[in-house]
């Protein structure tokens, strides 16, 4: 070994024996045995059909998630408009100097003024026919000079108003169209408190934004409500709901969990608090808004030419005590129309009228709100005090004589 030949030749031996051994068990990192390829692919296709599982899942949840709501507004949604109008109002301006000049003379100078302004507003809308018939509200379109509806996917139609009743707050308006999406309108006798209700339409001018209705849900709270005379409109028999209705939503549909329109969106309830919602909204009965709807498709307007024949004033304090009521309650009869109907029907003065056609009375609002959708020749069933008994007394309504 002290040989430095044999040192040499013993060191090239032992270091190819360590180099053949480093290569053998190192292998290349894209080489891989019958093995471990068989194992990486069996994972692959176990991480595959995980993967096509899940999207099994993943759809049946979304199936899962589609139930009778969300039916009913995929159903109604395309048929709901969104609706701008530009109207003319009648501004009265005071001149302020004019309590200085009383004088005929300078009336036409420093007298009260009127102009004629325009106003922008927006509203809700739905579409019952495939040619193009919309219904609103009057407060949303009645007075409009120029209406532009917009309907789902952002297309915007001139609109022409065909009719509007200031009295049941119904318009109905027409736009150029064909095979239209429309609405299916249901029975509003059928409503039942508690029931799912849906209301749709453009809260806020939102429509433009999106493009489509906005969507939200509650029940319906009441109904028949009467809610009297409100700027010389009539609202009786209203749906109640707690779904949110805001400032836009007029005119929108209130839709049953069938896809079925059972009231128009109309009125919320504020408390004088604000315009936006805070737990109530009305709707007008599906029904009464068919009835309005064909007249004023073949009429234009709505004919509130009828009467009863006579004057009522309310009841205070003073006069329940002088006819022996334990309070004040009802309207009394202060005035008959000679030939008129209330003296046929023998309605006399001094009578205290106490419900007409079921529905009790505490004003002469009460029972023009039940007259506004009469017709001549039908019926007033009243119920009245007279001499410490109630009697019945049926009044049959005409129309109002010509010049009237």
């Amino acid at each position: 070994m002290n040989n430095p030949y044999i040192r040499f030749l013993v060191i090239s031996i032992v270091l190819l024996i360590i180099g053949f051994g480093i290569g053998y068990t190192v292998k290349p990192s894209g080489v891989q045995t019958a093995q471990a390829a068989s194992t990486t692919f069996d994972q692959a296709f176990q991480e595959a059909s995980t993967k096509e599982n899940n999207q099994q899942e993943n759809d049946q949840i979304t199936v899962s998630r589609q139930n009778a709501i969300t039916r009913a507004v995929a159903k109604l949604s395309p048929a709901v408009v969104g609706i701008n109008v530009i109207a003319v109002q009648q501004i009265r301006y005071r001149d302020p100097f004019s309590q200085f000049f009383d004088d005929p003379f300078f009336k036409p100078f420093f007298g009260d003024r009127i102009y004629n302004q325009e106003v922008k507003g927006l509203g809700s809308g739905f579409i019952i026919s495939p040619d193009g018939y919309i219904v609103t509200n009057d407060h949303v379109a009645g007075n409009g000079t120029d209406i532009t509806v917009t309907i789902t996917g952002g297309k915007q139609m001139k609109a022409q108003l065909v009719g509007t009743d200031p009295a049941s707050d119904i318009c109905l308006l027409k736009v150029d169209g064909k095979d239209l999406p429309y609405v299916t309108m249901g029975n509003s006798d059928n409503v039942v408190i508690g029931e799912w209700a849906i209301a749709l339409g453009n809260p806020f001018g939102l429509f433009e934004i999106n493009d489509k209705p906005t969507v939200t849900v509650g029940v319906i709270s009441g109904t028949g409500m009467k809610l009297g005379r409100l700027q010389n409109r009539y609202y009786r028999d209203m749906i109640e709901t707690d779904a949110a209705i805001n400032g836009g939503n007029s005119g929108g549909p209130l839709v049953n969990s069938s896809g079925e329109v059972i009231g128009m969106n109309t009125l919320i309830f504020t408390a004088g608090q604000s315009n936006t919602y805070i737990g109530y909204g009305f709707a007008i009965p599906i029904n009464k808004v068919k009835k309005v709807v064909a007249d004023l498709k073949t009429k234009g307007r709505i004919a509130h030419d009828i009467t009863a024949g006579f004057d009522v004033q309310p009841v205070d304090a003073r006069i329940a005590q002088y006819f022996g009521l334990s309070k004040p309650q009802g309207v009394i009869v202060s005035d008959i129309h000679p030939g008129g109907p209330a003296e046929s029907a023998g309605l006399k003065v001094g009578d205290i009228i106490m419900e007409v056609n079921g529905e009790k009375v505490n004003a002469d609002s009460d029972i023009l709100a039940v007259m506004i959708e009469l017709s001549p020749g039908d019926i007033l069933k009243f119920k009245v005090y007279r001499e410490r008994k109630i009697i019945d007394i049926n009044l049959k309504l005409a129309a109002t004589p010509k010049g009237k």
